[in-house]
């Protein structure tokens, strides 16, 4: 990755290298998990956003990160065994606590709610189908993949990385479904605008939605653009 961004490089490859460049991303909305492997060019102009303004943005944060260096670990070059440690511990032990949380706020603001804010019912249901679908996923890597991986990473042979490369491309469809969801539940609640007047409860479930959406983000784009790319390779 050179000194500065031109446009060319891909969403993944631009986090994977300046991780800070996620809270850019996520403020003009920009899928850098499911869609990391879009050039940076290509999104800004479907998404009809002022390419010298985010370059400009972008070129500044990542030189004030260079003055900052040593503060992010490059995943890109620590062990596999590291970065699934770091997933695991950070990203699945962050959805095992939230999840049961967000399941009882998003039940408790539909029943009392719900008759005047009838989209309770539609955020309820995707939450839901995203929490099974992620729930499961995790028990898919941590009991399955994760294993494979680090096998293969230890032998090095040919018929384990084989194995490992394979089970990829179904995490991948888990991802691109959580993906979609996040979208559509964003857009239920209209990118979580509380009502006037909302109360705590309220207020604080969809601060956690959003925490769990960027929480989300980093996690699939760790996996997709960095994890999977170096066992694939």
């Amino acid at each position: 990755m050179g000194q500065t961004f031109n446009g060319s490089e891909t969403i993944g490859d631009i986090v994977a290298g300046f991780p800070g460049a996620s809270n850019l991303l996520r403020e003009y909305q920009i899928d850098f998990c499911c869609g990391g492997s879009r050039t940076l060019s290509a999104v800004l102009e479907q998404q009809q956003i002022d390419k010298s303004a985010f370059l400009a943005r972008l070129n500044q944060m990542f030189q004030q990160a260079q003055e900052k260096r040593g503060q992010d670990t490059d995943w890109r070059e620590a062990s596999l065994s590291d970065l699934i440690d770091h997933i695991v511990q950070t990203h699945h032990a962050y959805l095992l606590k939230e999840l049961p949380l967000l399941s009882e706020f998003t039940t408790k603001i539909l029943r009392v709610h719900g008759q005047l804010h009838p989209e309770l019912a539609q955020l309820h249901k995707l939450f839901h189908q995203m929490k099974m679908e992620l729930e499961q996923h995790l028990i898919t890597e941590e009991e399955m993949v994760f294993p494979l991986i680090r096998k293969a990473e230890q032998t090095g042979a040919e018929t384990d990385i084989s194995k490992a490369a394979h089970t990829i491309e179904e995490l991948e469809a888990d991802h691109s479904a959580v993906g979609t969801l996040l979208k559509e539940m964003r857009a239920v609640t209209q990118d979580y605008r509380l009502p006037e007047g909302a109360c705590r409860t309220y207020t604080l479930t969809f601060q956690k939605l959003e925490e769990l959406e960027s929480d989300l983000f980093e996690h699939i784009h760790l996996e997709n653009n960095v994890l999977f790319p170096r066992v694939k390779r």
